[in-house]
């Protein structure tokens, strides 16, 4: 319910990424995918000491849901905070605008927190607010690996839970290009977490950043995922006050107790 509602719309990415494009009910290879498992391992190395590198991370949202069987599509717009404290990371992702179809784009306010323990899901029209349990009090986890239960963005938490997690290909481009940026394309594992959730997605890392930029996932239900990261701000320090959400108090509140058989490994 939780990935439904949070997941409900969003983002494009250029055509020159065809094969990070998928479309639904098509989860086979795109051309040009390198099996040297070398080649893979570099990739996910360089990837993890980047993410273990951050501190502080901060870009706009640029989130498209595709729906094919509705012949739909749902953007989002907004702003994406990370931060790590005293050995505990925090996460906002603050959605400011919707558009439906082509209609005109409009003012929509919707609020997630994540930190380490808890998601924290404001949705100013409706005047709710959801908290759901997603790890033990003593044992938080990164909360980038939680947003990735709830908004296909990876590549940001450990790289052996992506490994556990999926069966992981080397997307080479079609021409031979060095600026051209790398692209993983994840499967789903039979027993991933995720399993209920997705079936493939896929991201572009930027080359200059060493981290992802673009993200393309088909969920169990056919629905097309895309994700922009636009204008990222690496380690520049983003105040600890950013990640209290104040809840307005007639808003109602809903509390779900962390579901064990869905932690994170």
């Amino acid at each position: 319910m939780y990935r439904a509602m949070i997941l409900a719309a969003l983002l494009g990415l250029s055509s020159a990424t065809a094969c990070l494009e998928p479309q639904a009910g098509q989860a086979g290879p795109c051309p040009g995918q390198a099996e040297d498992p070398n080649a893979i391992q570099a990739v996910l190395a360089d990837l993890q000491d980047r993410a273990a590198g951050l501190t502080f991370y901060q870009s706009k949202l640029d989130y498209v849901v595709r729906q094919p069987v509705l012949e739909s599509q749902a953007r989002r717009k907004g702003t994406l905070y990370y931060a790590r404290f005293d050995d505990r990371s925090y996460l906002r992702i603050d959605f400011n605008t919707l558009q439906y179809d082509q209609e005109k784009e409009q003012k929509y306010r919707e609020q997630y927190l994540f930190d380490g323990i808890w998601l924290t899901y404001i949705s100013y029209e409706a005047r709710s607010v959801q908290r759901q349990q997603m790890a033990e009090p003593n044992q938080p986890v990164d909360a980038f690996a939680l947003v990735s239960r709830r908004v296909p963005i990876l590549g940001f938490s450990k790289i052996e839970d992506l490994q556990n997690q999926f069966d992981i290909e080397l997307v080479q481009p079609g021409e031979t290009d060095p600026s051209a940026p790398r692209q993983l394309r994840m499967k789903v594992k039979p027993d991933s977490v995720y399993k209920d959730d997705y079936v493939t997605i896929d991201f572009q890392i930027d080359n200059k950043q060493g981290l992802p930029t673009k993200v393309a996932a088909v969920t169990t239900e056919q629905d097309v995922h895309e994700i922009l990261l636009i204008d990222a701000r690496i380690n520049r320090e983003i105040r600890r006050n950013v990640f209290a959400i104040e809840i307005p108090r007639d808003f109602s509140v809903e509390t779900i107790p962390l579901d064990k058989s869905r932690e994170p490994r």
